[in-house]
């Protein structure tokens, strides 16, 4: 357990205060939770504030391009069941989120915590985490995000000579590269489903071979690590060989791969697989998704996918055709605003579903199925997308912004 902490210094209270405030406000007047805003307030006030609030917690950070906001909550209800703990459950992962989470922590022994890809050397710096895991990356929002690679070289100069136990997955060769300079690394062998993004050797540049589960650079000998724990179906297999059946309420391959992740690091507190993970069941939904909502008389399952990888998860998870499925893709800034990843994701795996289109990209999203030879109409809004789908629960998947929207208009 973290040692105490000293006492927050009066300005430290005062940017504390100044922030909650500040977020009070923002979202009286309809605009969000006022997370970010109070974060950046009380930052401006109080630059070094971060690492104050994280003094007294055992902090653990969640990093990756998909997965995090649901990890994370998976990993703060095991570790509930070892003491309080603070999240940023609604995912502002970006440090003025972060730190308007602390803020409300004081009594909190864990922090798990969230974290933009692009900030975690910044965060570990200022947290001092006690375990941080490390779940995969790919290419995600071009116009704002570094190339995987460099990434991964920007995560293994960060976590040099880190003393934070690094649970990482070991299936994943961006995610071992940028681990292994880390001298305590738990290995878990979580899958990868999405492998376009690492073909290619990140030590060494060479190709990677793919011989059944095991990936080896044929040049350089860069190759996948014995991992101690791992995903086998629905069960977790810890270190001594046991299994441990997993049980969730979220849906699919991804979230069971999140779940094993999650046990590792409960574990690491000392928290058994078998009460993390009985814990974990009391997940339902994580900031809205995959919850099944009414809306016009009719059933939707409301689902994020942010990413090629991201969305080539979903698609194994929505029922099978003809049950009808809703696209809706924006590019604001949240999305980023380049939507060439369109080009990337597999959408003829959505034969035989009847398709409506919805968002502020809706058209780009057009040329791409018809070019995929995908039958699909445009629509200019949900209502009207749920009203002209056949009968049954509607698939609705959209990206981050166009989620946010879908959650507002359905009432969720």
């Amino acid at each position: 357990m973290a040692g105490n902490s000293e006492p927050l210094s009066p300005r430290a209270k005062l940017a504390v205060t100044a922030g909650k405030a500040a977020a009070a406000v923002s979202k009286a007047a309809g605009r969000g939770s006022g997370s970010v805003i109070g974060g950046k307030v009380a930052l401006r006030l109080d630059p070094d504030l971060l690492s104050r609030l994280a003094q007294h917690l055992d902090v653990i950070l969640v990093s990756a391009t998909n997965g995090k906001t649901t990890t994370t909550r998976l990993i703060a209800e095991a570790l509930r069941a070892a003491g309080p703990v603070v999240s940023n459950a609604l995912g502002a992962n970006m440090p003025a989120g972060i730190t308007s989470a602390l803020a409300g922590g004081s009594d909190a022994r864990y922090g798990v915590i969230e974290v933009d890809e692009k900030y975690l050397a910044g965060v570990a710096r200022d947290t001092e985490p006690k375990a941080i895991a490390l779940l995969n990356l790919s290419r995600d929002q071009l116009d704002r995000a570094a190339e995987t690679r460099m990434l991964a070289e920007k995560w293994r100069e960060g976590l040099t000579g880190s003393k934070a136990v690094v649970i990482a997955n070991a299936d994943d060769p961006l995610i071992v590269w940028a681990a292994s300079s880390s001298p305590n690394v738990v290995w878990v062998a979580a899958g990868q489903e999405w492998k376009d993004d690492a073909w290619s050797c990140p030590s060494c540049g060479g190709v990677l071979q793919r011989p059944g589960d095991d990936w080896v650079c044929g040049e350089c000998g860069f190759r996948r690590p014995v991992p101690s724990w791992a995903l086998n179906g629905d069960y977790v297999l810890d270190p001594h060989g046991a299994a441990w059946p997993i049980h969730l309420q979220l849906p699919g391959r991804a979230n069971k791969a999140n779940a094993a992740t999650s046990a590792a690091v409960a574990a690491t507190f000392g928290v058994p697989p078998q009460v993390a993970l009985e814990r974990m069941y009391q997940v339902q939904a994580v900031a809205g998704r995959y919850d099944v909502v009414t809306f016009q008389e009719r059933q939707l399952r409301l689902l994020l996918a942010k990413n090629p990888a991201g969305w080539l998860e979903t698609f194994s998870l929505i029922d099978p055709p003809p049950t009808p499925v809703i696209l809706s893709v924006n590019a604001r800034g949240a999305d980023g605003t380049d939507t060439s990843w369109l080009w990337d994701v597999d959408y003829p795996r959505l034969a035989g579903h009847p398709i409506c289109l919805i968002g502020d990209r809706k058209l780009d999203l057009a040329v791409r199925l018809e070019v995929a030879g995908l039958d699909f109409r445009v629509c200019a809004d949900a209502d009207e997308a749920v009203r002209i789908s056949p009968p049954g629960r509607i698939e609705v998947i959209a990206n981050y912004t166009a989620f946010q929207d879908l959650r507002r208009r359905v009432g969720n």
